[in-house]
């Protein structure tokens, strides 16, 4: 393929999700040209994005009304991240509702929404998708993004784990990074520099023992780190320009397949190696595949992620 062709690939009509964002992010539309209104006001009745709200209940939920983590990935809150990567947002039939009980029950049990104990990784990517659906606006948004930044390692970083700072703990980076540079306190933006310095002197995937999933392009992306999530989050943070993310430039233009596409190498990365025999152990634990597209072919959205990246530092 041609990089028009597969422009056009990504511009079919039968997934408006992807064209309504090729169009904005590949072709830097504007939102009141009649294409991209086109393509979203199609994104609720056509595709992924309208199968996933078609199984939501009339309150507002995915699998079950009193809980919204449990079982992975089928729940309300894999749900609701997966929707905010598809170009749904709040105006959108169904989308209000939804979000609200979803901000009810993190704000109870996980501390998303400004209370209890907040864990990182449920709160960033909490943050990151309330932003891509429209609630930039939204003051329990703004109270996510200052604990992120209040919470972050003085030298730079996150860890959701308890165990230091990793690469693995990027949501946070990610929620700064979706959130309009012109809003960003002074501290927020510190926050960010320092988190990108650390994945930039790690070159996105230095730290420890060679780690195979993050050399596995994967989607959706809920809450694992691979290369390509570093490029699109430090990309998107303007730092393309950085020699240090050479090694993942690198490896995304190694993996480009001759007719310009690229495939999905996994969909879940923590059922393999290790975590398999655990997920053994624990069969209520084991999470539910959540899957668009076939691995091992050519993906819509890794792709659409992928000219991101490379319109981001120029080709």
């Amino acid at each position: 393929m041609t990089a028009r062709r597969v422009l056009d690939w990504l511009l079919e009509d039968a997934q408006p999700s992807v064209r309504y964002r090729a169009l904005t992010e590949l072709q830097a539309r504007a939102p009141d040209d009649p294409e991209v209104r086109a393509a979203r006001a199609r994104i609720p009745s056509h595709g992924w994005a309208a199968e996933i709200l078609a199984r939501a209940s009339p309150e507002g939920w995915w699998t079950s009304s009193d809980g919204f983590y449990w079982p992975k990935y089928t729940a309300s809150n894999w749900q609701l991240l997966l929707l905010s990567e598809l170009g749904v947002t709040r105006e959108m039939p169904g989308v209000d509702r939804a979000v609200e009980r979803w901000v009810s029950f993190a704000k109870t049990r996980f501390g998303g929404a400004g209370t209890g104990a907040p864990h990182h990784c449920v709160v960033g990517n909490m943050a990151r998708a309330l932003l891509r659906l429209g609630y930039v606006d939204d003051d329990r948004v703004r109270r996510m993004l200052e604990w992120i930044t209040e919470s972050a390692d003085p030298r730079g970083g996150w860890s959701c784990f308890g165990k230091g700072r990793n690469l693995d703990s990027w949501e946070g980076l990610s929620a700064l990074a979706a959130y309009p540079k012109a809003r960003r306190s002074a501290a927020m933006q510190r926050a960010a520099d320092a988190g990108a310095e650390f994945f930039l002197e790690r070159e996105l995937h230095r730290q420890g023992a060679r780690y195979p999933p993050w050399y596995r392009f994967h989607s959706p992306v809920h809450y694992y780190y691979d290369v390509l999530v570093g490029l699109d989050m430090l990309t998107a943070l303007g730092f393309g320009a950085d020699p240090r993310l050479r090694f993942g430039l690198g490896l995304l233009r190694s993996k480009r397949r001759a007719d310009g596409r690229w495939n999905l190498d996994a969909i879940h990365p923590d059922v393999q190696g290790s975590a398999a025999r655990w997920y053994r152990d624990h069969p209520k634990q084991r999470p539910t595949p959540l899957a668009l597209e076939p691995v091992g072919r050519p993906s819509k959205l890794l792709t659409l992620t992928a000219l991101g990246v490379l319109r981001r530092v120029g080709g």
